[in-house]
């Protein structure tokens, strides 16, 4: 853009939803600047690549860590195409994942 080069993580094309997947991902704490940097890349692929009869495309930031409070007032109130997620290195025990089932169930059940 104007002689500034900038470089997705990874961009996918979903055939089933017809529409692009960018995935950026980020080995610390998720800031601001990461999502306005992800929406650029989706409003790219929207205005320039995608064309009139795909859909929207879809944008998820992998982070090692977050703050959903900084996401949640980053991005509009009524976003749909931008989604912000912490990553694991290693997979949860069986009991681990069982105990977060039991959490959440429980919030369910209030």
């Amino acid at each position: 853009m104007e002689g500034d080069d900038f470089f997705v993580d990874l961009v996918f094309y979903n055939r089933l939803l017809q529409c692009f997947v960018i995935i950026e991902i980020k080995t610390e704490k998720l800031t601001h600047q990461d999502i306005g940097q992800l929406q650029m890349y989706v409003n790219y692929f929207d205005r320039i690549e995608k064309q009139d009869f795909k859909n929207k495309t879809i944008g998820i930031l992998l982070c090692a860590d977050k703050n959903d409070d900084v996401v949640k007032i980053t991005l509009p109130e009524n976003n749909t195409s931008i989604f912000a997620s912490k990553y694991q290195m290693y997979l949860p025990t069986e009991k681990q994942l069982l105990d977060e089932l039991t959490k959440e169930l429980r919030k369910l059940e209030l």
